[in-house]
């Protein structure tokens, strides 16, 4: 029964910000991995990045290296995408995901999906 609840997502323009966020219920939030994914009618799903269980390891893909930063407060439950200097290629449906294992890029380690929210980046 875990949930995932995401917000933050919105239509900015290209070189913008945007904080992303995502609250977990249920389950036992700090001892598993978490992650955010995207996908559009562009690109299939893809691993955006991902964090351990301490939110001492990440992990990014190339084209969100250095502007995107993955984090986490297990106090709150809450994981972070902040996203810097957005690109109209980072347009996407964003959803956070819950692993679980501790740490994991592989996406058939997450099992539990938040409902998805929209990033739009425009020029």
């Amino acid at each position: 029964q875990v949930q995932l609840v995401e917000s933050g997502g919105g239509l900015v323009q290209v070189g913008d910000s945007l904080t992303l966020s995502c609250t977990a219920s249920g389950g036992t939030f700090s001892r598993y991995g978490m992650a955010w994914f995207r996908q559009s009618p562009q690109k299939s799903r893809e691993l955006v990045a991902a964090i351990n269980y301490s939110g001492l390891r990440t992990r990014y893909r190339d084209s969100v290296e250095g502007r995107f930063t993955i984090s986490r407060d297990n106090a709150k439950n809450t994981v972070y995408l902040q996203m810097n200097d957005l690109k109209t290629e980072d347009t996407a449906e964003y959803r956070c995901a819950r692993a679980v294992v501790n740490w994991s890029t592989t996406v058939t380690d997450y099992r539990y999906w938040g409902q998805g929210t929209q990033v739009t980046v425009s020029s």
